[in-house]
């Protein structure tokens, strides 16, 4: 299997599952996951995250943002329920019925479309219907009007209505106020819809920030985001609650090392002067990768377990880092830009903070340039490289 010297991500597969370990005990019985696996897994790779919660019992299933990503899912042989979170498009109607994939229903009108590709197709739709209880994003408002039309799409002879969810918009803050609110309303809609007769199987409100922090919004399914990746919705959560293990790594290596005297500049404007002697050491990797520019003089690496500045303006495919106090530093050395190395540690919320972002867009950007490493039991089980093997 070939080695990776420029840049990789190690994903520990064992930590998914470590994870999801801990919120199966955090959820109890009688719940299950539903594994967050848009935006290519947060980064990590939605087909091998994928593979690894397949064989789980406690995993329903899937869910994506978009109908492609759902389709990558069916094409690479994962066979459990896959939810569009977000919009289907007319076009893609036919593909929902042909390769089971549920979606989300968010409107009347939407409904009898997905009704008629449906009929067409000579297949149902399996839908999840989406209820605004304030995020005011997609769904259904609460009140009577909502209710009637959702008892209208629960007779579609091509609609299965499988399920009914919301979305919190701040259960990741520490005042919960808003987001039990949110459950109240979602809780009135499914009084409003039993009153009609109608029963959804599946109901789920809970994301990551829910999981660690409201029980009480424990449903049929839980939706796993961040947290199975191992990140933190917010520094407002009760972080005692799970133990969750970072998944991702963040390696390069030194490619040149060089001594400068007092006063020279490093990178584009000169933005960086030293003050003494220094020994700085090049880094393949910039905003190209998705390592952000806004850590620009302000970020840092481990090299050896200890901290290297960096020095300078990020480039698109190269930083520095002054490496003075770390005498043993050499070319070729391994540089770990996020991870762990010896008793240091840089995690992904460290540097969302400092680069003025947070860490499920540090995740989502890192670019296709970078080779993801599948590692489980200390061995590398896959590859994924867009430049092949």
């Amino acid at each position: 299997m070939k080695l990776y010297s420029r840049v990789y991500a190690e994903i520990s597969l064992d930590a998914v599952l470590h994870n999801i370990e801990q919120m199966k005990r955090r959820i109890g019985e009688g719940t299950s996951i539903m594994g967050v696996i848009k935006a290519d897994g947060y980064g990590h790779g939605a087909v091998p995250i994928g593979r690894e919660l397949e064989p789980l019992s406690i995993v329903w299933g899937f869910a994506t943002a978009t109908v492609e990503e759902a389709q990558v899912l069916r094409r690479n042989g994962l066979k459990k329920p896959v939810l569009v979170l977000g919009a289907a498009f007319e076009e893609q109607y036919e593909a929902l019925a042909k390769e089971d994939i549920r979606t989300t229903v968010y409107s009347l009108r939407q409904a009898q479309e997905l009704e008629q590709a449906a009929a067409a197709a000579g297949g149902q739709i399996t839908v999840h219907v989406k209820i605004d209880t304030g995020l005011s994003r997609l769904g259904f408002q609460v009140n009577q009007k909502a209710a009637d039309e959702i008892a209208q799409i629960s007779v579609m002879p091509h609609i299965v209505m499988e399920g009914m969810f919301t979305h919190f918009a701040k259960s990741d803050a520490r005042d919960k106020t808003m987001a039990r609110r949110q459950l109240e309303k979602f809780r009135e809609m499914r009084e409003m819809l039993s009153e009609r007769k109608v029963n959804i199987p599946l109901l789920h409100s809970s994301n990551s920030a829910a999981i660690i922090d409201m029980p009480e919004a424990n449903m049929s399914i839980v939706r796993a985001g961040i947290s199975l990746y191992g990140l933190w919705p917010s520094d407002e959560v009760q972080k005692e609650n799970l133990d969750l293990k970072p998944v991702l790594s963040l390696k390069s290596r030194i490619v040149f090392l060089k001594e400068l005297e007092p006063g020279r500049t490093i990178s584009y404007g000169a933005a960086y002067k030293t003050t003494q002697r220094q020994r700085i050491a090049t880094i393949p990797v910039g905003y190209g990768d998705g390592y952000p520019r806004s850590l620009s003089n302000k970020g840092y690496v481990l090299i050896h377990g200890k901290k290297a500045p960096i020095c300078g303006r990020i480039c698109m495919d190269q930083f520095m880092v002054d490496v003075t106090h770390i005498p043993e530093a050499k070319e070729k050395d391994v540089v770990t830009l996020v991870g762990r190395d010896g008793a240091e540690h840089i995690s992904m919320e460290e540097m969302g903070e400092l680069s003025g972002r947070f860490n499920y867009e540090f995740a989502c950007d890192l670019g296709k340039r970078i080779p993801r490493v599948y590692i489980k039991g200390n061995r590398i089980t896959e590859t994924r490289d867009y430049f092949g093997e």
